[in-house]
């Protein structure tokens, strides 16, 4: 599914320990290190495809995590023009994205990378909240600070101050990329109950 401006709708996800640090993960045969993400079915709402590609990615069902907090609209990022398919027939040129925070209430055994015969990630560890920020590909860095500004309030509620200090300030400028509303809100939710270099999903 892409939009008329060529983005793919999209999910992000921050997974939360109660300490404040954040699970990162490595891509299968990349390089690349990232939070778990995945594109949006045409019949999702943005939360239906978060609780899929949460499984899908990490083995963790909803009963594992609990909802924190949600960007309020789209965040965009534009694919570097070695990656954008121009033969397609609807080209995708980047992602648009809901972040969702969500704070991890399971067990570590609960994670699990191999529940999908493609598993996205074959290795995970637990990494300070702002850490991803300054460590993700260089095209998603302007997604990762707007996402983590807004969910950081959400975060210092669980995790306190100290373990979600406020950004450093070359990651509080504004974000040039324009958010817009999505079409379809997440519908209302309640509280359920490791190295890094880093390309994309």
């Amino acid at each position: 599914m892409i939009d008329p401006d060529g983005y793919r709708p999209n999910v992000g996800i921050v997974l939360m320990h109660p300490d404040g640090r954040v699970f990162w993960a490595r891509r299968v045969r990349r390089d690349g290190w990232q939070f778990p993400q995945g594109g949006m079915n045409s019949d999702e709402t943005p939360l239906e495809a978060m609780y899929r590609e949460l499984e899908e990615e990490t083995g963790l069902l909803p009963e594992h995590v609990a909802v924190l907090g949600v960007t309020p609209g789209w965040l965009r990022y534009r694919l570097p023009q070695r990656a954008i398919r121009r033969h397609e027939r609807l080209v995708c040129i980047g992602q648009k994205q809901v972040w969702f925070l969500l704070q991890f209430t399971g067990e570590e055994a609960d994670l699990r990378l191999d529940q999908t015969d493609h598993p996205e990630f074959d290795q995970w560890r637990w990494v300070d909240f702002w850490y991803p920020a300054e460590h993700v590909v260089l095209f998603k860095r302007g997604v990762y600070c707007s996402a983590l500004r807004h969910l950081a309030p959400f975060a210092r509620q669980v995790a306190g101050a100290q373990a979600i200090p406020p950004p450093l300030p070359h990651l509080v400028r504004e974000d040039p990329q324009r958010r817009r509303p999505y079409s379809r809100r997440p519908r209302p939710v309640s509280a359920r109950g490791d190295g890094g270099a880093d390309p994309a999903s």
